[in-house]
């Protein structure tokens, strides 16, 4: 039998039969689990809310309650371990029906040590498989987080779960950038299609001549370079979601095919001549609108209805910025944590920096944006110069963009500083031409450089 991970193993026995008790500690103590013992049922629940067990051995038949009723209370706990109950002759069938409820497996008595460690090794086994997806289940849910309490906010995540609750087909509007396949993902993994593929295709992004292979699959042979038979995203998504990402690119042909597989529930490969029957829930997303689109003959109006059933509007970033700031922690927190960087602290100005801007990419730009600070400034405090700089590389040092809202303090050092950089680079940093042109002595010009943080980029003699 392979050897199982023992480190931070746990087993509770619950029997009152105290030799059956002691042959179990012995078979698990000498394979190196750590075990503990409960002669009743009261006592085992009482250490299974004060303590973490992995696994629970749970004799059918204890003296003040019964394992059934220990086993549906275990059953109820946050982290319930994994349960194995053990049965004399007689109630096998019990055992059988406690299984049913939740229980792994049944041991039945007189006991055989292989047996016992075959089963502990599976339902060591199925314990970790369980925590492995709740911890991935978790990340999944901190990756995939919507991040703001506008109005908007509120609104959008009572369509999301309103969406879930359905297979409906869904359709959502935003610019670039604001999330709609954040959106499209917590649709699919807060419904009933979570345990399914979620398969996305960008149809912006895929030539024309492409995208109908991609959607649909090929045989073998149906075109030069077609070497083997390939699924298409359609199959690829059967039992789970397909996101159509900016539909309002696809051609009039492919929508046309689109819309007989979205009728028919039938996908057709290219090359081939039977047709595969899907099950798949369809999220469309679009940048454009698809209504002025159909005035001009650019997309089809039957194909539009059957995608519009359910609507998701995402407003853009300058509509929401009272979300923005949580947004700007949220983006620092993970980067911290991905790279253990040191957190930085954005002062009143910058915030509001933040806020004016247009964001013209959306939430896209805005986590560009903060990760490129927290790559590049290497002061702690974040000020309205420091991501003007970021936002404007290479803008000209004269003068103040009328939306930036500073202190007099803070347009003063701007100033000095942008004026400092921009004499620096003209004279290829020469810090003694420099102080010439700035009209003071090298010194200053040092001491200066020091107190704003300008490193000299000028290259050693070789």
């Amino acid at each position: 039998m392979e050897p199982v991970p023992k480190e931070n193993v746990r087993i509770l026995i619950a029997d009152d039969n105290r030799s059956h008790s002691d042959i179990l500690m012995s078979i698990i103590g000498h394979a190196g689990f750590e075990c503990d013992a409960a002669e009743d049922g009261t006592t085992a629940l009482k250490k299974l809310e004060t303590e973490t067990y992995d696994l629970v051995l749970l004799d059918l038949k204890l003296p003040d309650i019964s394992g059934m009723t220990v086993l549906r209370k275990v059953l109820r706990l946050n982290c319930r371990p994994q349960v194995v109950m053990i049965s004399g002759q007689g109630s096998v069938q019990a055992a059988v029906e406690a299984i049913k409820i939740g229980a792994f497996d049944f041991l039945e008595k007189p006991l055989d040590s292989k047996r016992v460690l075959l089963t502990v090794k599976n339902a060591l086994e199925k314990e970790r498989l369980v925590r492995d997806k709740a911890r991935l289940m978790k990340e999944l849910a901190d990756r995939y987080t919507m991040v703001g309490q506008s109005t908007g906010m509120d609104s959008i995540r009572e369509m999301i779960s309103r969406a879930a609750d359905t297979t409906s087909k869904v359709l959502i509007e935003g610019e670039n950038g604001t999330g709609k396949e954040l959106i499209a993902r917590l649709i699919h993994h807060q419904g009933p299609r979570s345990g399914g593929p979620f398969v996305t295709i960008n149809c912006a992004a895929i030539p024309e001549t492409l995208i109908e292979s991609e959607l649909f699959g090929f045989k073998k042979g149906s075109f030069t370079g077609a070497l083997t038979d390939r699924k298409g995203k359609f199959q690829s998504a059967d039992g789970g979601t397909l996101f159509l990402d900016e539909i309002g690119d696809m051609s009039l042909l492919t929508q046309a095919k689109v819309l007989r597989v979205l009728e028919s529930g039938m996908v057709e490969q290219l090359g081939g001549s039977e047709a595969v029957r899907t099950d798949v829930r369809l999220i469309a997303a679009t940048n454009k609108d698809l209504k002025k689109q159909i005035e001009r003959g650019e997309f089809r109006e039957d194909l539009y209805f059957r995608l519009n059933v359910l609507n998701i509007k995402v407003p853009p970033l300058r509509q929401r910025k009272e979300d923005i700031e949580l947004l700007v922690d949220y983006f620092s927190s993970r980067y911290c944590r991905a790279f253990g960087a040191e957190p930085k602290r954005f002062s009143p100005g910058a915030v509001e920096f933040l806020k004016n801007y247009k964001w013209p990419g959306n939430i896209r730009e805005l986590k560009n944006a903060v990760e490129k600070i927290m790559v590049t400034i290497e002061n702690s405090e974040v000020h309205p110069q420091d991501i003007d700089g970021i936002l404007h590389p290479g803008s000209s040092t004269t003068g103040l963009r009328p939306f930036v809202p500073l202190t007099l303090r803070e347009a003063r050092s701007r100033f000095e500083k942008e004026l400092i950089q921009d004499r620096l680079e003209r004279n290829h940093w020469n810090i003694t031409r420099t102080a010439i042109d700035l009209g003071i002595t090298r010194i200053y010009l040092h001491r200066l450089m020091k107190d704003m943080g300008i490193k000299s980029r000028r290259k050693p003699p070789e």
